[in-house]
């Protein structure tokens, strides 16, 4: 017993409060319609006349308007115009009360003024109550969305900010442990000992290579992301990226062509990065011994393309999907699923699109961006 007793006052405490804005000239009109309304989760406001109602609107967010039609000085229409007129009350919902004879005309002026519905005096109780009960709910569950929102935004923003400063503070660690490494190999030369250090090198590359895909993450997300845009030679760019890389993966062949004018105006090292990702990411997912190839295409006059091929076939259930964040690597232990979403990101920063698609001799991927990026 004692349970359904505190049951119903622990719900309404749970709601949104709403306040309900009635503005009649009649003070028993006022009276009557706030004795109606009385409940828990309801915050009734009264206003005698126009002026008054716009006064408690500039105070108090309302989830519902009942404007008496007839009132001196200012009647319900002017009133409703001047809301719909301000930011702050354009989207109060307006029921419009008289005890006008019904007026096709007057009905149309109301709902021409934003009203959503027009109720002649006497008015039912019941169809008063159900109104309001309805534009309360709706206001409540608005406000209960705001605040999820704000609070699902607030732990997006405190973990970007967790991912920015962890992957920031890991670099200093994780850069002594590859220069041990490092130094390990070159004063044991070849052994089992010189081996293991080369794994523990090549870890922490892929490490730091997983660092550096969570920092532009981050920046992405907060959309911090600047372009140092300046001339550069994208056929230069590349070789170099394509050295780097062989040099990272010796075992794996890369081919490089160049065509046309590859002069262009972008950020070099947001390109670079760009070229290094699918890369990295053909010499993960490429089949067999087939050389990866890479094709810079600077034919065109106003567009730079490039293209990275390898052998493999692309999921079907994957080609749309696959520059989300997170799910641009199908096998999850291969890396984060960043790679291409960067990527991605990047070549919009410049004004490009890039395209992945299976092709007849295995998996390419296409970058196309104008040769002068937009600032």
């Amino acid at each position: 017993m004692t349970l359904s007793m505190t049951q119903p006052d622990e719900t309404a405490a749970t709601r949104e409060l709403a306040n309900v804005l009635i503005v009649d000239d009649v003070p028993q009109n006022l009276v009557a319609m706030e004795a109606l309304l009385a409940r828990d989760d309801i915050r009734i406001l009264k206003a005698a006349s126009g002026p008054e109602a716009l006064e408690l609107l500039l105070v108090h967010d309302v989830a519902l308007a009942l404007l008496d039609v007839q009132m001196p000085e200012m009647d319900g229409f002017v009133l409703a115009e001047l809301m719909r007129g301000s930011h702050r009350t354009r989207d109060v919902p307006i029921i419009f009360l008289t005890a006008s004879p019904n007026d096709p005309a007057r009905s149309f002026k109301g709902y021409e003024t934003g009203a959503v519905d027009f109720l002649h005096k006497p008015i039912d109780p019941r169809i008063i109550l159900g109104k309001v009960d309805i534009f309360v709910q709706l206001y409540q569950q608005r406000q209960q969305l705001k605040s999820q929102n704000a609070r699902l935004e607030r732990a997006l923003q405190l973990n970007e900010a967790m991912i920015a400063v962890l992957t920031h503070d890991l670099r200093t660690p994780l850069s002594a442990i590859t220069l041990c490494a490092d130094r390990i190999r070159d004063e044991i030369g070849d052994g089992a000992l010189a081996r293991t250090a080369q794994h523990v090198e090549s870890s922490a590359r892929r490490m730091a290579r997983m660092i550096d895909q969570l920092l532009d993450f981050s920046r992405i997300r907060s959309g911090v992301i600047r372009l140092d845009l300046a001339n550069h030679d994208l056929g230069a760019l590349a070789e170099a990226v394509v050295e780097e890389t062989r040099q990272a993966f010796p075992a794996r062949a890369i081919e490089v062509s160049v065509r046309g004018e590859t002069l262009g105006h972008f950020d070099s090292t947001r390109v670079s990065q760009v070229l290094s990702n699918l890369l990295g990411n053909a010499v993960q997912y490429a089949l067999g011994s087939t050389p990866i190839v890479l094709e810079v295409d600077g034919v065109d006059v106003a567009t730079l393309r490039v293209r990275v091929r390898n052998a493999g076939v692309l999921p079907a259930n994957l080609v749309q999907r696959i520059f989300e964040p997170f799910k641009g690597s199908f096998h999850q232990s291969r890396g984060l699923g960043l790679g291409l979403y960067i990527v991605d990101q990047f070549v919009r920063a410049h004004g490009g699109t890039v395209e992945a698609r299976n092709v007849e001799d295995g998996v390419e991927f296409e970058v196309v961006f104008p040769r002068h990026a937009p600032r």
